[in-house]
């Protein structure tokens, strides 16, 4: 099954492309198309020729949907209706839970920059970070990606930290069983990234999101600057609004990019940049934006990395004498820890300027 047909879309045209769409001195819009992505169901019970849909999704741009995921409406809409209820507080009930060191809680308009070179300001968007729940009673808990979570008083949103947390536990589920046919579809034993080292334990984080619309590539604002994810997997639901856009050849002269369509039921999962070292370049982390036009959307990513002491190195069926490692051996905290700290960097050498 692929995804819906593409039709064309009118939107501002990014800073690259306008020197040449100038006529007149008027910049004119480029169109971009809907792009036709893999659409994987989990409910089929032939897992290789899940596989194989999979790797073609993976191999082309890192893209796909899945359907029959087995996360109810009624969760979505649910986890949906408290995210909004969130982002309606006035701004300093929601600065009580500003974003602490092991990236907890909540993160205002222009907390992230990913793409300094063709934005003038950060994300048009706020957000909130729930990682999986650590207490403090645990030997782990102090490692940078693990802990307990920032909630909001429970008193101005009931029920909001059970509905994060059935949320964030369905969706876990769901990126294990992707991660089986990911394995699968490498020629690796189908639980080889559900053993104890790997997902066993892994660094999982739900963030939602809220936009308030404003994007105009041409002024370098942006919903979300173009960047690739760090990890392993990513899920991401949306509240239907159009706004995502992928671009498959990031290093082409004039980037093409294409909308992916939300389509009624399913998920749009995404490999990160982990998953990509992982597979010694032979599966995609895909380059990828938030261009909105005016409306308000409301998204809820949930990024998946193994546990902090899992080496992320060449998968054994990624090599041989012919194609060796492209990358170096990391450990997966260290890689995440320095990914962070270069975003990071880079929003700190911006507010410096602006």
């Amino acid at each position: 099954m692929e995804g819906s047909k593409g039709k064309d879309i009118l939107v501002n045209n990014s800073n690259k492309e306008m020197s040449e769409m100038q006529t007149k001195n008027q910049v004119e819009d480029s169109i971009i198309q809907e792009s036709l992505l893999t659409c994987i169901d989990l409910a089929n019970s032939d897992l290789h020729q899940s596989a194989l849909l999979l790797k073609k999704a993976c191999l082309d741009s890192g893209f796909f949907y899945v359907i029959n995921h087995g996360i109810r409406k009624e969760v979505m809409d649910k986890t949906f209706e408290q995210s909004k209820k969130f982002f309606a507080l006035p701004l300093e009930d929601k600065m009580k839970v500003l974003k602490n060191e092991k990236h907890r809680g909540y993160t205002p308009l222009y907390d992230q920059i990913p793409d300094p070179e063709n934005q003038v300001q950060g994300d048009h968007k706020e957000g909130y970070y729930i990682g999986s729940e650590v207490p403090r009673d645990d030997p782990q808990w102090d490692r940078p990606f693990y802990g307990p979570n920032t909630w909001p008083n429970p008193d101005v949103l009931p029920g909001w930290r059970e509905t994060m947390e059935e949320y964030h536990q369905e969706a876990l589920r769901v990126c294990k069983a992707i991660a089986k046919l990911l394995a699968l579809s490498l020629d690796l034993d189908a639980d080889y990234f559900d053993s104890p080292e790997m997902l066993g334990k892994p660094i999982s984080t739900l963030r939602l999101l809220h936009y308030e619309g404003k994007s105009d590539p041409s002024k370098g604002i942006y919903g979300t600057g173009a960047h690739s994810d760090y990890g392993m997997i990513t899920l991401l639901a949306t509240d239907g609004v159009m706004g995502l856009q992928i671009c498959k050849d990031r290093n082409a002269k004039i980037q093409k990019w294409e909308y992916v369509p939300s389509i009624e039921g399913a998920i749009v999962v995404n490999l990160g940049d982990m998953m990509e070292r992982w597979s010694n370049g032979l599966f995609r982390s895909t380059l990828h934006r938030v261009i909105l036009n005016g409306q308000t959307r409301y998204s809820i990513p949930f990024f998946v990395e193994p546990n902090h002491d899992c080496i992320i190195e060449c998968l054994p069926t990624c090599q041989s004498e012919k194609n060796l490692p492209k990358y170096p051996a990391i450990k997966c905290s260290a890689y995440l820890t320095q990914r962070y700290e270069e975003s990071h960097l880079k929003f700190s050498s911006y507010k410096k300027q602006t």
